[in-house]
């Protein structure tokens, strides 16, 4: 007999916190043929000698929905041994669409997820209406990685209510239609709904995305759709004050798990300077939700986020920002100059729910300018910048931006600033570690190596979790989540996606770096990987050492077949 891929001497951690084992892999028909000692040969032979083989890493959190369109590989996701990953969450997506509607989509885009609106006008094919559609344009046109799609709440909504979606609750007649368009969703394959109860989360003109003004009818009609199914989950995006559960968060998770008896996965539990033990007291307030299914998402790595006032939206949350949105550079440096508008967001900081007057400027950085006078500021805290000035530093942060007409560059770690309260989180079994991000915040933040830097930082050279339970944390739980049955775990008859990477050199960078290799030129942050040595996908050689090999074995997951 003789196998497609044999993977010779390698250590095997299979996904399910077993101990490791030095073992063969065999593969035939994109399938795990065989483990142990392997004595038949194949068509391709990998020494995986000193190296880890398990299996390919389960991403539960991005926003490829564009970039879908024009990278099959979905970088940087793929680099970082990930060989399936969820799309379509925070509510937000591209289909259903009417082609009449396509720029209210793309601007949703824009605001929610910082990708730009020239990338999305030169990189989105549009060559679907239908959530269905869709998906098969994905599968037609060709995935290097295994994609599960979300159904986000926004674009059901505008299908069926057109603009006033972005004003009002549905009506019953318009619920019912909203409702049969979610199960024949379900029924093509989604893994699920997905929404937003964030106040940040703005969409085309600045009007709060669409699934925000869902009423409570109308999110138990879209639930019962997953209830009667009996498949499918819930991602929900509580952004308001990161890692805090209000009474009414609560009362909408709890509603979400009753109405629709299915998983509710939610966003985010993050380490905060201003409340370091708020994370874990989420934990304890909401332990009758998580005992019922609820999850909430963390991530490994220190959330640093890099800011620009073209497209401010790390401020969405704030009212007096809208009229920032969507605009010219004149307009917005009118905007910024003006000393009303100044006076109101200082008032918001007073209120602090991402950001706080006192720590802001401290750690708000100039990371990079695009005016020569303005070079020797790089490095500088927008504090330091002030003092020196001898200037107001919310003044000093509006004044730089419009001295380098709104090209200048701010960085701060936001949340996850003290790494010591990581492996708390990350070890903790009522969490779901995630929060990529890939393919959204595009210019912002590029979270697409937490695997990598998982198994790098906090299992290398922190001994804060075991390898084999690091790679349980980002294999087998996510695909179990999401009912991904066939991934996750190597064992015989499973599909054969498997990462084969060197234990003394994984890992991934603290900060991204920026290229410009978006549709019309557009700039993006990417995180290079250190360490994979193989990625797999379908059984097919997908990245050699990091490089393509052509191949675009990936499929559309599709839930419930």
């Amino acid at each position: 007999m003789s196998y497609d891929v044999l993977i010779k001497n390698g250590t095997v951690v299979d996904g399910t916190g077993a101990p490791r084992q030095r073992a063969d892999v065999a593969i035939s028909g994109g399938k795990i043929a065989a483990i142990g000692k392997v004595t038949e040969g194949a068509k391709r032979v990998i020494d995986a000698s000193d190296l880890i083989v398990s299996p390919g890493f389960v991403d539960p959190h991005t926003h490829y929905d564009a970039q879908i369109c024009w990278d099959p590989m979905f970088t940087s996701s793929s680099w970082h041994g990930v060989t399936s990953l969820v799309m379509g969450n925070c509510g937000v997506g591209l289909a259903p669409c009417k082609p009449e509607a396509r720029e209210i989509a793309a601007w949703d885009l824009v605001n929610v997820e910082a990708i730009p609106f020239d990338v999305l006008a030169k990189g989105v094919t549009w060559d679907w209406t239908t959530f269905p559609e869709y998906m098969n344009a994905a599968q037609k046109r060709g995935v290097g990685l295994n994609v599960g799609f979300m159904a986000p709440l926004t674009p059901f909504r505008h299908f069926v209510m057109g603009e006033e979606s972005m004003d009002r609750a549905a009506t019953p007649e318009e619920t019912a239609k909203i409702k049969a368009l979610i199960r024949e969703a379900m029924l093509a394959g989604a893994m699920g709904l997905s929404t937003t109860n964030g106040p940040q989360h703005i969409g085309y003109q600045g009007r709060p995305l669409a699934c925000r003004l869902s009423s409570r009818e109308e999110l138990t009609a879209y639930c019962n759709v997953l209830k009667e199914l009996d498949r499918g989950v819930i991602e929900l995006a509580l952004n308001d004050s990161p890692s805090m559960v209000s009474e009414s968060d609560y009362d909408l998770l709890n509603h979400l798990l009753t109405e629709s008896n299915r998983p509710v996965t939610w966003l985010a539990l993050l380490n905060r300077d201003d409340k370091p033990e708020m994370c874990l007291d989420t934990l304890r307030q909401t332990e009758s939700l998580l005992k019922r299914g609820a999850i909430p998402q963390v991530t490994c790595r220190p959330l640093i986020i890099q800011i620009n006032l073209r497209n401010p939206f790390i401020f969405a949350n704030m009212p007096s920002w809208k009229p920032a949105f969507n605009q010219t550079v004149e307009t917005q440096i009118n905007l910024y100059r003006d000393g009303a508008f100044r006076t109101a967001f200082r008032k918001a900081l007073q209120e602090p729910r991402i950001f706080s007057d006192k720590t802001l400027w401290s750690r708000l950085n100039v990371k990079e300018v695009t005016n020569p006078a303005m070079k020797s500021l790089e490095g500088k805290s927008v504090a330091q910048v002030a003092q020196d000035r001898q200037a107001d530093p919310l003044d000093t942060f509006f004044e730089l931006a419009i001295e380098d007409k709104l090209d200048i560059q701010f960085t701060m770690e936001l949340f996850n600033a003290d790494e010591t309260r990581i492996p708390e989180l990350i070890t903790d079994s009522r969490t779901m570690i995630g929060l990529s991000d890939g393919g959204a915040h595009v210019d912002m933040l590029c979270d697409a190596g937490y695997c990598t830097y998982l198994i790098g930082t906090w299992v290398r050279d922190r001994s804060a979790i075991t390898l084999e339970h690091a790679i349980r944390r980002i294999t087998s739980e996510p695909a179990n989540f999401f009912g991904l049955k066939d991934r996750g775990r190597l064992a015989v008859g499973m599909a054969a996606d498997v990462t084969i990477f060197d234990y003394n050199t994984i890992g991934s960078g603290k900060r991204a770096e920026m290229r410009h290799d978006l549709p019309g030129g557009g700039r993006r942050l990417v995180m290079p990987a250190k360490g994979v040595s193989y990625t797999l996908v379908n059984g097919q050689v997908l990245l050699e050492d990091g490089k393509h090999t052509g191949v675009l074995p990936g499929q559309v997951l599709r839930g419930g077949m």
